[in-house]
């Protein structure tokens, strides 16, 4: 076994200190274990973490491990992202790595498990493995349970576009008020293929929690018996030395690309990997490698938002095991896991699933991809569009004319009076990384209400904000960069300029002459104040090619 690092720091005063909490002189020479914890009596995302934590704990244990309970903050959309529009909840990602570094690497621990949940914090916790890179595994916390109201089931989804349609003039599925007891009905994260159980399914696919894990019911005995595995298996990680920068490969991110593409998961999970490939110290460029694996990867499920199946379905039929099963011809099956086998040996020792809800790969759902990568003159860097399962009635061609809003009130404003014309292409910008800053400001929020007004047919919208993963809308293009508030071309467009999206040439691109559009003035003072933490955020945060991490870059 590799010496321990927590013995590097063995004083008699660090000793003192732990003899007082309970340990003995031979637990202090056992592999010493961060259990991190979100768990907040805020957000239901994480209510449910302490007792997962207390599984995890006695698992260590019994391995022969001693197990440091550690917190770290708890971002929520629905909770967390009534304040400052939304701006605190990417920001809160960068916070959870930091909090990981500030505690774990402080006290020279040997391991971590991380109990991870809502979507900033698998993101948060990956990139914490990568940057300490001690040996690290993720237990999968799950997601909640949702209601039916006259026998058909009823979740977050439909409660929320239905409360937006209702605010353009449309009509919700049910009464709202009538939803709300049922949408949520138990601990865990948002149900079906949102940004969280996306992650949740990376996670796997990058070979960082005991195989079989996602999705999974908050709760479940399922959820529980992958915990205590990790428990046992994160010792065993530590006397074996196998570490994340191992795992966490090139090779790693592509099947974690593949997977996302195959269940047509959140675009959030391109930001998020790149900030771990950030992490890990790799030059990957993660925007290419989607563009790439792209090409090849077809929809093989159709989880809600982009099909009638629920995510308990998905779950019963094999989840992201069974999904990497029928992608094994294009994956690479030599990455490492945290299990110290190469992938191919895992998936050997999975089941293979039902395959009318996860298709093979020569009977596909849809052809691909499902997300696309663009660029062009108003995208010289990229920019994402989700088209999830392929609609005849949604181009993938428009060109129209430019209207432009500075904010979401503006926007909301313009489609509730009936202002956007079949043909518009409207453009909110200014509430990207830097500008919103941390992606705050709600594009989420419009796209839902051109969709309930009827518009999301006839128009496209660009944005470079990000999107929730709920959203699959008309064609939409999100996280454009580099983004107006540091002077991209986006910053420069005028109402009535042409607008020109190509899906099948991957690019987006503005009919006005370069140096006409360089000449332009452009708004150099953010669009909203930004104080506190989401000051300094918005100082130090990358752009978008860097994963929008807070950590000094090449």
């Amino acid at each position: 076994m590799p010496e321990l690092r927590s013995l590097a720091a063995n004083s008699p005063s660090r000793r003192a200190h732990w003899h007082a909490l309970g340990l003995s002189e031979a637990d202090l020479l056992k592999p010493k274990i961060a259990v991190v914890n979100s768990s907040s009596e805020l957000a239901v995302c994480y209510a449910h973490l302490d007792g997962v934590a207390k599984v995890v704990k006695d698992a260590i244990r019994a391995a022969g491990g001693v197990p440091f309970e550690v917190r770290t903050a708890a971002p929520s959309d629905f909770i967390t992202g009534a304040g400052k529009q939304g701006s605190y909840i990417l920001a809160a990602r960068d916070i959870v790595t930091h909090d990981i570094e500030v505690q774990v690497e402080a006290a020279l621990l040997d391991g971590m498990i991380c109990l991870t949940s809502c979507d900033k914090t698998p993101p948060g916790h990956l990139m914490a493995a990568a940057r300490l890179n001690i040996p690290t595994i993720l237990v999968i916390g799950g997601y909640q349970a949702s209601g039916a109201i006259d026998g058909e089931p009823v979740d977050l989804e439909d409660l929320w576009s239905g409360t937006i349609a209702e605010r353009v003039g449309g009509k919700a599925k049910f009464p709202l008020e009538a939803m709300v007891p049922q949408a949520v009905r138990g601990p865990g994260v948002c149900a079906g293929m949102a940004t969280a159980n996306t992650m949740h399914c990376v996670v796997e696919a990058l070979g960082m929690c005991i195989p079989g894990s996602a999705p999974v019911r908050a709760n479940s005995d399922k959820m529980f018996d992958k915990a205590r595995e990790a428990g046992a298996r994160i010792v065993a990680m530590v006397q074996e030395g196998l570490l994340p920068r191992t795992i966490l490969t090139e090779a790693a991110f592509r099947n974690a690309a593949a997977v996302t593409l195959a269940v047509s998961g959140s675009i959030n999970a391109i930001k998020h990997l790149q900030a771990v490939a950030v992490e890990a110290g790799t030059d990957a460029d993660l925007f290419a490698i989607w563009d790439e694996v792209g090409r090849q990867v077809p929809v093989l499920s159709a989880v809600r938002p982009n099909g009638p199946v629920r995510i308990e379905q998905f779950e019963d039929a094999g989840g992201a095991a069974a999904t990497m099963k029928r992608l094994a011809p294009i994956l690479d099956l030599t990455a490492q896991t945290c299990m110290n086998q190469p992938l191919g040996a895992v998936l050997d020792a999975q089941p293979d699933g039902d395959a009318d809800i996860i298709r093979p790969l020569d009977r596909p759902i849809s052809e691909g991809p499902s997300i696309a990568i663009l660029k062009g003159s108003l995208a010289p860097e990229s920019a994402i569009v989700k088209l999830g399962v392929r609609d005849p009635k949604r181009p993938d061609r428009f060109e129209g004319r430019a209207r432009v809003f500075e904010d979401t009130p503006s926007a909301m404003a313009a489609i509730e009076r009936q202002a956007i014309a079949k043909g518009d292409v409207v453009i909110l910008r200014g509430q990207g990384p830097k500008g919103g800053p941390a992606m705050g400001g709600g594009a989420s929020l419009v796209l839902f209400a051109i969709d309930a007004a009827g518009l999301a047919r006839d128009i496209a919208f660009i944005t470079d904000c990000q999107l929730s993963g709920l959203c699959l809308k008309g064609l939409t293009v999100a996280e454009v960069s580099p983004e107006a508030a540091v002077g991209g071309p986006l910053a420069r467009v005028r109402d009535g300029d042409r607008i020109v999206i190509d899906v099948p040439a991957r690019s987006l691109d503005i009919d006005v002459a370069p140096a006409e559009l360089d000449a332009r003035p452009w708004n150099q003072n953010y669009p909203n104040a930004a104080t506190g933490y989401l000051a300094a955020y918005r100082r130090d945060v990358q752009p978008m090619s860097k994963g929008a991490v807070t950590i000094p870059t090449a």
